[in-house]
């Protein structure tokens, strides 16, 4: 998905192996950019794994950056009932999600899954169970 300050913004949704950037879209959200073109936000589905090339930082109050001590995170989706704040996150392999406009900019994740189904999807009728 991407978050609802993304909308007015060229997107394309994520495939495995996809190589992204973190981005201030100057949309007030930083999400993720396409390598192949940096003007694009790549939109994740929640449940989607990601693994960045180095630990992840996130920007605090402080001028520095606040490391998580994580290589990994699953793409998540928060606050849904709350229209007007941001929706995209991240959850950690510790537990802690992280809003992904409070991302470093400049950081390297590589796609390593999708979801099986998306959110709310069913089973079809006709599937046999052993």
């Amino acid at each position: 998905m991407c978050d609802y300050s993304l909308h007015n913004v060229k997107t394309r949704p994520a495939k495995v192996s996809d190589k992204l950037t973190t981005r201030n879209f100057g949309t007030g959200t930083r999400g993720f950019s396409a390598s192949e073109d940096a003007n694009v936000a790549v939109c994740i589905l929640p449940g989607t794994e990601l693994s960045f090339a180095d630990e992840v930082r996130i920007t605090g109050r402080n001028p520095w950056p606040d490391l998580i001590n994580h290589k990994t995170a699953i793409f998540r989706q928060i606050n849904q009932d709350n229209p007007r704040v941001h929706h995209d996150a991240l959850e950690f392999p510790n537990g802690k999600l992280v809003l992904l406009t409070f991302l470093a900019e400049g950081q390297q994740a590589t796609v390593l899954q999708l979801p099986a189904a998306p959110v709310g999807s069913k089973v079809p009728e006709r599937a046999a169970y052993v």
